[in-house]
């Protein structure tokens, strides 16, 4: 066999002709609601401002009902027909669990809309026995989930949709593509329905009658995409499938004969998992950021959690922790159901890892544990709410620091540098600072660019006593476009010992005016609280 053919692709297409219908079922029958004496059923949705027939079961196709029948008509030769509406998001969602699900064959798994998928199996099929037994467990294992399902393999994605549609459970060696399709007819292809009535007018009513055309004919009156089409259906080339998720830097998996259900076994074969993940990076000097665990439910349903590190993880021990925190902190826990027969861990995110001399230099020991300190607490409540605060190169208050994830940006924010307070003089900042300015109500002023002699906030009156400011901030223009009014900051003390920052928005007879063109008084607000 010759180099080429050995690293030929070969592609699963796996269809789900009935995918509305199964899906509407499976739920009633889950709920106890599906009756003994089984009606035909169909799910129609909107055409043309006419309802058509969008999926139907065995029965209502037994009875010569067909996809794009008017409803009326199916009615009409089946008054006892049981019709559901169409929830095409709904079926789009199963579509990607039953994609999920597929994850335990390849990573590699590309939706094929609307009722399909395509699976990349090159180089695995040894893992379940060849093709044959990878395609009898799969397209079993979804029937007695209660799924119709056709599926095909081939060298090319075209070639095996073809062959699923048409001659489904057909498994074609590499370079035998024409000679398996050449008897379809040209609809098969699912070119259009334009170009598949053209080539019957043309006369070519099969594959086969195409391809013995010159592809130049075929290109000069179909044009080049169909020509494409067809010459990735024959296995003359093929474009690659995008698979859904990118495919993990490193993979490790357990499966079980019998299925697990314990926290315990749980806990065991994970810990086992990331020993095995961790021997596999530390041969290429990796360590992970993001980590996944995937449990694969014998019913179908996939379950992944989630971690991601600060620095990269070379030790088994803190991955086996992480996941300890994330899974005893799950507001949704971990069903095992009837158990779980494959656990997969995966490095999504990894790092080479850079050496450091740790035995005596003490910093980098305080930062290792700070490390795995936030890594813990954000494996516990989320990355996102353990967060640092970097300062921002502007003079606009409520935009001098910005909020990032602590896991992240750790080290930019030990290096970060802020305003240094000057010695005897009070902080030109206040201790908090409210997120949304909140207004407040002025009387009068001294003077129409002076301080408050009293404001009410929070329906609480309050009178100043001692002030410090103006300072006068306008905003940048080259960004705001000019909306946003200058500002004129007061530092003001009650008399209750309080002291707040307040501002003056908008310049009097400069930027705020009434509706006849005439100077109007600005707003006040309060912005901070000074400790």
């Amino acid at each position: 066999m010759s180099a080429s053919s050995v690293n030929r692709r070969r592609i699963l297409s796996l269809w789900l002709p009935r995918l509305p219908i199964d899906r509407i079922q499976r739920f009633l029958g889950s709920a106890g609601l599906v009756k003994t004496n089984h009606e035909p059923s169909i799910v129609v949705i909107k055409e043309n401002n006419a309802l058509v027939i969008h999926a139907l079961d065995e029965a209502a196709e037994r009875l010569g009902l067909y996809i794009g029948q008017p409803l009326a008509n199916a009615r009409a030769m089946c008054p006892d027909l049981k019709v559901f509406d169409a929830d095409v998001v709904a079926d789009a969602k199963t579509l990607s669990d039953i994609a999920d699900w597929c994850d335990r064959f390849t990573p590699l798994v590309a939706l094929d809309p609307p009722h399909g998928l395509f699976l990349d199996i090159t180089g695995c099929t040894h893992l379940f026995g060849g093709e044959a037994a990878l395609l009898r467990a799969l397209v079993r294992t979804l029937a007695r989930q209660g799924f119709a399902v056709g599926a095909a393999i081939a060298g090319t994605s075209v070639c095996a949709r073809t062959l699923t549609r048409q001659a489904a459970g057909t498994i074609v060696a590499d370079g035998e593509e024409a000679a398996a399709i050449a008897q379809f007819p040209v609809s098969a292809l699912g070119a259009g329905e334009a170009i598949t009535t053209g080539l019957r007018r043309a006369g070519l009513k099969t594959i086969g009658d195409v391809a013995a055309r010159a592809p130049s004919e075929i290109t000069a009156r179909f044009g080049a995409r169909f020509s494409t089409l067809l010459a990735h259906a024959l296995g003359q080339g093929d474009a690659p499938i995008s698979p859904r998720k990118p495919p993990p830097d490193y993979i490790v998996e357990k499966r079980f004969a019998e299925p697990i259900a314990t926290d315990t076994m749980i806990a065991m074969t994970l810990s086992r998992l990331a020993d095995t993940l961790i021997a596999s990076m530390e041969k290429q000097g990796k360590g992970a950021r993001r980590l996944e665990a995937a449990f694969f439910r014998t019913d179908g349903v996939v379950r992944a959690i989630m971690v991601e590190t600060g620095r990269p993880v070379t030790r088994s021990a803190v991955i086996d922790r992480l996941f300890r925190e994330r899974l005893d902190a799950l507001a949704d826990p971990l069903d095992p159901g009837f158990g779980f027969d494959m656990v997969r861990l995966s490095a999504s995110r990894t790092e080479i890892v850079v050496q450091e001399q740790r035995d005596l230099d003490a910093h980098v020991h305080d930062n290792d544990e700070l490390a795995a300190l936030i890594d813990r607490i954000a494996a516990r409540i989320g990355g996102k709410r353990v967060v640092v605060h970097l300062p921002e190169d502007t003079h606009i208050p409520e935009c001098a620091v910005m909020t990032a994830p602590a896991q992240h940006h750790l080290a930019a924010a030990m290096q970060a540098e802020w305003p240094a307070r000057v010695e005897s003089e009070p902080p030109l900042r206040p201790l908090r600072l409210f997120d949304k300015p909140e207004p407040i109500k002025v009387p009068f002023a001294a003077v129409p660019d002076g301080p408050p002699h009293q404001f009410t906030w929070r329906r609480a009156l309050h009178a100043v006593v001692r002030v410090e400011g103006p300072e006068r901030i306008a905003m940048e223009w080259w960004r705001q476009d000019g909306k946003q009014l200058t500002r004129d900051y007061f530092r003001v003390e009650d008399a209750e010992g309080l002291r707040f920052w307040i501002f003056r928005d908008g310049l009097y007879e400069g930027e705020v005016f009434d509706g006849d063109g005439k100077p109007a008084s600005p707003g006040w607000y309060v912005h901070g609280l000074f400790a």
